[in-house]
C-alpha cells in the first residue's frame, strides 16, 4: 500500500518531546465551498493534520457516497486526514437513531472494509467511533455495560492491523479512566495504537484539573494492564459564546503543553446559526462558537495571532492576565511599606511618589489597548496613577499597544482581557476602579451595516453594562462615554459650495463656528443607531439616576498608536498605505472636510472633562480639532505626498451610505465649562503621526529580524 506518513509539521519545540497539531473539522454534504475556505485558512496557520467525521449513516446513501468521492481526495491534497467512523445507520441499530449500537457488531468492520477499499490509499490511521461513553454518540443505555461497543472495536481493530492500519480508540468525553479499565478487562484495547481523550476546559468542564493530570490518570489506568498505547488529544476546544475570544487563546496555550503525541483542536470555524447540531436546533448554545473563526468568516484573536505571529505568538499574548493581583506579587500598599523601611535612594523615593498614589482607586479605560485607550492611558500613568486597561484584543495590533504599555508602567498597568458584552467582568472592574472612560466600541460604520446584531450589542449592550455596573455602587464614580459624530447623520440640509479642494457651507455661521450641539441627532447607518442609542443612554442615567456621566461626540482623532484601517482611523490608514507604497481609495470625490483632532489634545480634554465633572456632568460635548483644524481628504494626501517625496496612487469609488460631506465641531460649549482648546495644528500633527510610523516601522523590522535569528 502507498500510504504517505504525516508529516511533523506545526508543532512547538519545547524540552519535552513535541506533538503534532490538527484541526477537528466535520463537514456537511454539499459544504464545498466551506471545504475550500477552511483548508486555505488551515494552509495560513501551517496546519496539515485534520481530524473529521466519516459518517457511516451517510455512507449508506448515495448521495453520502458522491459526497465522501469528492470530499476526501479534497482533503487529502492538502491534509493528513483521520478519519473518525461514527453514526450508526438508523435502519442497521437496535433502534432506530444514530447512535444506536449496531444490531450487528460486524457490520461496522464490513462498513470499514468497504470504505477502505475505495480511500484506504490516503490514511494512515484511522479513528473508531466518536465519544462512545457520551449518549449523543454512543447510547449506552442500549449497550449499559459496552459489550457491543467492545465486540465492534474488537473485530474493526483486528482487520484494520491486518491490513497494516493503526487504529484510535474514539476519544472519551468526558475523560474516565474507570471506563478504560473497563475496555481493558475485556481486551478491547489489544490492537489499539492510540487511546483519544476529549476535553473542554471551561466550555463543560468547570471542574476541570489540568492536562497532565488528566493524561497520567488515563496512562496508569493504561499500565495497570501493561499496555502502552499513544495518548492522543482527538478534540478539545473553548465556546466563545459569551464573547471571551481571549479565554480561547489561553486555553488552546495550555492544550500546546499537553503531554500526548498528538492533539486536535476544534474547530476551524463556527457552525453556522441557521444549522442544528447533531439534528438539535439551538438546544445549546455553546456548540455554536467552538472555531477559530466566526461563521462568516471574520477571525477570532486566537486564529489572528496563530496566523501572524505563530504557536509562539500565541503563547506570548497568553500570559496578558487579569486584574493587578494576578500580575504582582506584592500589593501596592505592601511595596509602601516595604520601601518605607528602607528608603535609601532616589528610585525608592519614586517608588514612594507612584505608590502613594495607586492605593487610591485606579482609572478604569474600557478598550484601553485601543489607540486612544494607549494614549490616555500612558498620560495618566505618566502622572503617576494606577491604570487598569478593559479591552477583549479583537483588534489587530493592540496586543502591540499593551505591551509597550506594560514595558513602559509595569505594575501599574492592570490588566483585564475580557469583552464589554459579560457584564459580570464590567462590574468586577467597575468596583475596583474611581473613574471610567468608556472606549470600548464597535468603530466602523461598514462593519455595522454587515453585522448590525453584533454591533447593537457591543455599542448599546456594552454601555448598558457599563452604566449598571456603576449604578450598582453606593456612590456611582464619573463615566465618560466616546461617542461619534455620525449620530447627527448625513447632514443632507446643510447647503455646500465646492472649492478647488473642499467642500464649504453656504451658511457664514456654520462655516466660521462648526456644528453645535444643538443641531438635532439624526442617526445613519446601524452604526449611527447604536452610538446615538449609547449616548443617549449615558445622558439620561445622568439625569435619572443622578450619576456624573457625560458624553463626547468626536470628530476624527488620529495621531501615535493608531493602526488605521480603510473603515477608521483614515489619516493613519492614507499614511500606512504611502509608506507601503500600496494604492488609497477615496470613497467620494476626496472634497469632503473634516475637522481633525490630535490625540494628545483628545487627551487633554478627556482628563480636563473628569477634573471639571461638576461642570461637565449631564452633558454631551462635540469634541473635534474645530474650524481651525479643517482638512480634506484631497488636502490630506497633498500633505502626504510632501511628506514621502513622491506621488500617490489614487482611485475614486462610489460614495459610501451616512458619508458626511462636512463636518466640523463647533467646540465652544467645552470650552466654556473647562477652558480646553486643541493645540496641535493639523499639518504638525499629520508630521507626528508621520515620524512615528516610521519609527514605529523600523522598530517592527528590527523585532521581525531578532525573531526570525532565534
Amino acid at each position: 500500500m502507498n500510504r504517505s506518513k504525516s508529516t511533523s509539521i506545526g508543532f512547538i519545540s519545547r524540552k519535552k518531546k513535541p506533538f503534532r497539531i490538527g484541526i477537528v473539522e466535520w463537514f456537511r454534504i454539499g459544504e464545498e465551498q466551506r471545504v475550500k475556505n477552511i483548508l486555505s485558512d488551515l494552509k495560513t496557520l501551517g496546519i496539515t493534520n485534520m481530524r473529521t467525521g466519516f459518517s457511516w449513516t451517510e455512507w449508506s446513501t448515495k448521495e453520502g457516497q458522491e459526497w465522501y468521492n469528492w470530499l476526501i481526495p479534497q482533503l487529502a491534497m492538502k491534509v493528513n486526514i483521520l478519519p473518525c467512523f461514527t453514526y450508526t445507520p438508523p435502519q442497521l441499530g437496535i433502534e432506530t437513531k444514530v447512535s444506536s449500537p449496531p444490531r450487528n457488531p460486524k457490520d461496522y468492520t464490513a462498513f470499514i472494509e468497504d470504505v477502505m477499499k475505495r480511500f484506504g490509499q490516503y490514511f494512515q490511521w484511522v479513528e473508531l467511533w466518536n465519544e462512545p461513553n457520551n449518549l449523543n454518540d454512543w447510547d449506552w443505555r442500549l449497550d449499559p455495560s459496552w459489550e457491543v461497543f467492545s465486540e465492534m472495536i474488537k473485530y474493526a481493530s483486528q482487520w484494520l492491523k491486518s491490513k497494516e492500519y493503526r487504529t484510535v480508540l474514539g476519544g472519551m468525553s468526558p475523560i474516565d479512566p474507570n471506563w478504560i479499565e473497563l475496555l481493558c478487562n475485556r481486551k478491547t484495547l489489544d490492537n489499539i495504537d492510540a487511546v483519544g481523550i476529549h476535553g473542554f476546559p471551561g466550555t463543560w468542564e468547570f471542574d476541570w484539573s489540568e492536562w497532565p493530570v488528566a493524561v497520567s490518570k488515563v496512562r496508569e489506568a493504561l499500565n495497570r494492564h501493561n499496555i502502552n498505547p499513544e495518548i492522543w488529544i482527538t478534540a478539545s476546544g473553548y465556546s466563545t459564546w459569551r464573547h471571551d475570544e481571549f479565554r480561547q487563546l489561553k486555553n488552546f496555550a495550555k492544550f500546546l503543553e499537553a503531554p500526548v503525541q498528538r492533539a486536535y483542536w476544534y474547530s476551524a470555524q463556527d457552525l453556522h446559526p441557521d444549522l442544528p447540531f447533531q439534528e438539535v436546533f439551538h438546544g445549546d448554545e455553546r456548540h455554536y462558537h467552538f472555531g477559530l473563526k466566526y461563521a462568516d468568516g471574520r477571525p477570532k484573536i486566537l486564529f489572528r495571532v496563530w496566523a501572524k505571529e505563530g504557536l509562539q505568538g500565541v503563547l506570548n499574548m497568553a500570559k496578558f492576565g487579569g486584574i493587578n493581583s494576578e500580575n504582582s506579587s506584592e500589593s501596592p500598599k505592601a511595596k509602601l511599606i516595604s520601601v518605607k523601611k528602607n528608603n535609601s535612594s532616589d528610585h525608592q523615593r519614586q517608588i514612594i511618589r507612584h505608590s502613594i498614589q495607586i492605593i487610591e482607586k485606579p482609572v478604569l479605560i474600557t478598550g484601553g489597548a485601543g489607540f486612544i485607550g494607549t494614549n490616555l492611558a500612558h498620560r495618566l500613568l505618566s502622572s503617576g496613577k494606577s491604570v487598569i486597561i478593559f479591552d477583549n484584543l479583537s483588534r489587530p495590533g493592540v496586543e502591540e499597544n499593551l505591551q509597550w504599555l506594560l514595558d513602559n508602567y509595569g505594575d501599574h498597568v492592570q490588566v483585564k482581557v475580557a469583552d464589554i458584552r459579560n457584564p459580570y467582568t464590567v462590574k468586577e472592574a467597575v468596583q475596583q476602579s474611581g473613574r471610567i472612560y468608556h472606549l470600548a466600541a464597535q468603530v466602523a460604520v461598514t462593519t455595522s451595516l454587515d453585522s448590525p446584531v453584533n454591533d447593537f450589542e457591543i455599542n448599546v449592550q456594552g454601555t448598558i453594562n457599563v452604566l449598571e455596573a456603576v449604578r450598582s455602587i453606593k456612590e456611582p464614580i464619573p463615566l465618560l462615554l466616546t461617542s461619534t459624530n455620525k449620530v447627527y447623520g448625513e447632514l443632507p440640509d446643510m447647503q455646500m459650495a465646492k472649492n478647488s479642494s473642499r467642500y464649504e457651507p453656504v451658511d457664514f455661521f456654520l462655516r466660521h463656528n462648526g456644528i453645535s450641539e444643538k443641531r438635532s441627532l439624526d442617526f445613519h447607518s446601524p452604526y449611527g443607531c447604536s452610538k446615538g442609542a449609547a449616548d443617549q443612554y449615558v445622558i439620561d442615567y445622568a439625569r435619572i439616576y443622578d450619576m456624573p456621566n457625560l458624553v463626547f461626540r468626536m470628530s476624527c482623532i488620529y495621531g501615535p498608536h493608531q493602526f488605521g484601517t480603510e473603515d477608521q482611523g483614515w489619516v493613519a490608514f492614507f499614511l500606512i498605505k504611502a509608506l507601503q507604497n500600496e494604492p488609497i481609495t477615496i470613497f467620494g470625490d476626496g472634497y469632503q472636510v473634516r475637522d481633525i483632532l490630535f490625540v494628545e489634545d483628545l487627551v487633554e480634554a478627556l482628563i480636563s472633562a473628569h477634573e471639571n465633572i461638576s461642570f461637565t456632568r449631564g452633558n454631551a460635548f462635540n469634541i473635534g480639532g474645530g474650524p481651525q483644524n479643517t482638512v480634506s481628504l484631497l488636502e490630506v494626501l497633498e500633505v502626504i505626498e510632501e511628506l514621502i517625496g513622491r506621488g500617490l496612487n489614487v482611485s475614486f469609488a462610489p460614495w459610501r451610505q451616512g458619508d458626511q460631506k462636512y463636518y466640523v465641531s463647533d467646540t465652544s460649549k467645552f470650552n466654556m465649562m473647562t477652558a480646553w482648546s486643541p493645540k496641535t495644528s493639523a499639518l504638525d500633527g499629520i508630521e507626528k503621526l508621520y515620524r512615528w510610523l516610521l519609527k514605529s516601522r523600523r522598530q517592527s523590522a528590527l523585532s521581525d529580524k531578532v525573531r526570525l535569528r532565534g
